[in-house]
C-alpha cells in the first residue's frame, strides 16, 4: 500500500513540523485534524470528542479558545487528551499567549481579524520560545476589506487567491522574523476552485507543510463533494500535509469522509471493509441495496481491510466480484461467490449475505494464521 509515494504525482517537498508526536510535512504521511465542538469549557464533553475522533482515525485536534475560561479548560483538556491539542485563537493575541503558556502543542491564529500587529510578534516569538507550531490560516472571508477593518487596500485590483497567498506569505515572513520557523500555511475559501488555485500558487513560492480544507463547505453532503473536490485535487498533485474536512456536524463525522479521502488516493492503508457494489439497473434481479446495508451492518466491527463486492448481474458482476477479496455475482436465483478471484461456489439467493460473512471470517482466520 502506497502511503506517502503515490504514483500519479510526486509529493511537494515542505519542511518538517511538529505538533505533539505528530510531523507534518517532510515527506511524513499526510495526517487528519478535526475541530471539537463542544464548549471548551466543558472538559469531559470536550475531551470525549477528542477520544472518539482518535478512534476514528485523526491525528491531530483543535479546540477553539475564544476566552480566559476556554484557556483554563485547555490546559486540563490537554492533560488528558490522546490526540496533540491546538488553540484557536482569533482576535485577541493576549488569548494565544496564556495558551501557549496553558501547554497547547500549537496554535491556530488568522492574521486578518488580528487587529494588533505588535501584539501578533509576540505570539510568534512566544511560540518560538515553547517550540511549537503556529498555523497561519488565512480564509478567504477574513481578507477581504471589511467596515472597521482595513486588511488590505489593493483587493479590489487583484484576484482573491492571490490576494490570500500574498497576505499569507506577508505574515510568515512576519513570523520568520522573530526567529519562527515552525509554521504551518492553510489558505481556504468556501469555494473549491479559489481554494486549489490560492495552494497551488503558494506551492511554487515556499516550503511551508499545508493544511488543507475547504473552509465551511456546509452540511454533510454538500461537504463531502467540495472537500473530495478540493482536497482531493491537490493531494493528487502532491500538495498537502494535513487536511479536515469543515462540515456541519459532530467532528466524527468530519474524520472519517478525510480518512476515506486519504484511503481512496492510497495515501492511507484502509481499514475495515471497503465496500464495492454496482449502482443497479434494469439486469438486476434482487434487492442489491438490502444485501449491501445487511453485508455493511453484518461486518461492522471487523477492524481488517477487506474488499468485499457486492454485484447485482452477470455484466460486470464476475469481474468485479473476483477483483476483491471475497465477493458475490447476484441473481434471481442464486449467486455466485468469490475468494481471492476465484469463483468458489454457487448460493441461493437467500444466502449471499451468509456466504460473503462466512468468507470474511474465513480470510480473516487464514490471515491470523500467517501471522503467527
Amino acid at each position: 500500500m502506497r502511503q506517502t509515494e503515490p504514483l500519479y504525482a510526486k509529493r511537494r517537498a515542505t519542511r518538517p513540523v511538529r505538533v505533539g508526536k505528530v510531523t507534518i510535512g517532510g515527506q511524513a504521511p499526510v495526517s487528519v485534524q478535526s475541530m471539537t465542538k463542544t464548549h471548551t469549557e466543558d472538559v469531559d464533553a470536550t475531551v470525549a470528542q477528542v477520544e472518539e475522533v482518535a478512534r476514528l482515525g485523526c491525528d491531530i485536534v483543535r479546540c477553539a479558545v475564544p476566552n480566559r475560561r476556554a484557556v483554563a479548560a485547555l490546559r486540563r483538556i490537554k492533560e488528558r487528551s490522546p490526540l496533540p491539542v491546538v488553540a484557536d485563537v482569533h482576535f485577541d493575541h493576549r488569548l494565544a499567549l496564556m495558551a501557549i503558556e496553558a501547554g497547547a502543542d500549537g496554535v491556530r491564529i488568522n492574521p486578518g481579524n488580528m487587529r494588533d500587529q505588535d501584539g501578533l510578534r509576540e505570539v510568534y516569538r512566544a511560540a518560538a520560545r515553547a517550540g511549537i507550531k503556529v498555523r497561519i490560516g488565512v480564509n478567504s472571508g477574513s481578507i477581504r476589506p471589511r467596515k472597521g477593518l482595513e486588511v488590505c487596500p489593493a483587493a479590489a485590483d487583484e484576484g482573491l487567491a492571490d490576494l490570500m497567498v500574498r497576505e499569507a506569505l506577508a505574515c510568515c515572513r512576519a513570523a520568520e522574523d522573530e526567529s519562527l520557523g515552525n509554521i504551518v500555511l492553510s489558505l481556504k475559501a468556501s469555494d473549491v476552485l479559489t481554494t486549489i488555485a490560492a495552494y497551488r500558487r503558494a506551492a511554487a513560492l515556499c516550503d511551508y507543510p499545508f493544511h488543507l480544507g475547504v473552509t465551511a463547505a456546509g452540511p454533510p453532503a454538500a461537504s463531502i463533494i467540495k472537500s473530495a473536490i478540493g482536497i482531493g485535487a491537490l493531494l493528487a498533485e502532491g500538495i498537502g500535509d494535513t487536511i479536515r474536512v469543515s462540515m456541519t456536524a459532530p467532528p466524527g463525522e468530519e474524520v472519517k469522509a478525510a480518512v476515506a479521502i486519504l484511503e481512496a488516493l492510497e495515501l492511507r492503508a484502509p481499514s475495515g471493509p471497503q465496500m464495492i457494489s454496482c449502482p443497479t439497473c434494469a439486469r438486476c434481479e434482487v434487492d442489491l441495496r438490502a444485501l449491501v446495508d445487511e453485508v455493511e451492518r453484518r461486518l461492522q466491527g471487523v477492524p481488517e481491510a477487506v474488499k468485499v463486492a457486492v454485484m447485482g448481474c452477470v455484466v460486470n458482476g464476475p469481474g468485479e466480484a473476483a477483483e476483491a477479496d471475497v465477493g458475490v455475482a447476484a441473481g434471481k436465483e442464486f449467486g455466485y461467490v468469490f475468494r481471492g478471484g476465484r469463483k468458489v461456489r454457487k448460493v441461493a439467493a437467500a444466502r449471499l449475505a451468509d456466504a460473503l460473512v462466512e468468507e470474511v471470517a474465513k480470510l480473516r482466520a487464514r490471515r491470523a494464521g500467517a501471522e503467527v
